[in-house]
């Protein structure tokens, strides 16, 4: 299984006074930090390495995680530095971590999902990246992706339009070659470089089929704290 990268590094303004002094990754959900609820995901998907790119109060994250041994899984870290990069600035900046092809994850997302069923996707598309959708129809948030079955064929988060009926997930594969344009320490989205394939054509798509969840916003992180309370009681009957 190729590593994971998970973006933790924003500042969770949409969150107000509940993250103001910690970062989104360590607001407790149902008990525990979130980020200990999205390790303990991946290491069930056979995931071995997740490198952390933080830099909003990311020595928090650190300090809790530690080198990942608590979960079953290797964890490395990426600090964007003085400035934000943003999530795009980010990943290029973590690229000697990951390797020659990796997956992405948002940090305030839990996709329970089969990882290697992904992956396996990416690698028999041909292509040079892979975004999972979702038929979405505006239900979960703003839909941003068309979507033709195999290929994204345009992505875009700012300005929507009625073929829009899917979104990005959150869970991504990437190649290091796409950053190749990108200077270290250069400040861009991931958006930009998923918005620049899907228009060259070079961008799969994988469709899932379970609704995510999110703790980017009150009411994500509510029905966030409502599911994994759920599965907790499920798996201990």
């Amino acid at each position: 299984m190729v590593p994971i990268a998970i973006l933790a590094g924003g500042q969770a303004t949409r969150l107000g006074p509940i993250a103001a002094r910690l970062p989104k990754s360590l607001v407790d959900i149902a008990g525990e930090p979130f980020i200990a609820h999205q390790l303990r995901l991946l290491q069930r998907q056979q995931i071995k390495q997740a490198v952390l790119c933080v830099g909003h109060l990311g020595e928090a994250i650190r300090g809790f995680v530690g080198d990942g041994r608590d979960f079953g899984i290797e964890v490395l870290y990426s600090f964007d530095g003085e400035r934000l990069l943003g999530t795009g600035g980010a990943l290029r900046r973590a690229l000697p971590l990951l390797g020659d092809e990796f997956m992405v994850l948002y940090g305030d997302t839990y996709l329970d999902i089969e990882y290697a069923v992904v992956l396996e996707a990416f690698s028999s598309s041909g292509a040079v990246a892979l975004m999972t959708v979702l038929r979405n129809e505006d239900r979960w948030d703003t839909s941003n992706v068309v979507f033709d079955g195999a290929h994204i064929l345009r992505y875009d988060k700012r300005t929507h339009t009625r073929d829009m009926h899917y979104i990005d997930y959150g869970l991504g594969v990437l190649k290091r070659d796409v950053f190749a344009q990108r200077a270290c320490n250069e400040i861009f989205d991931l958006s930009d470089i998923y918005g620049r394939l899907a228009t060259e054509g070079k961008l799969a798509g994988y469709e899932v089929t379970q609704r995510f969840y999110e703790i980017g916003t009150p009411a994500g992180l509510a029905a966030t704290e409502t599911f994994l309370r759920q599965r907790s009681q499920t798996s201990c009957n």
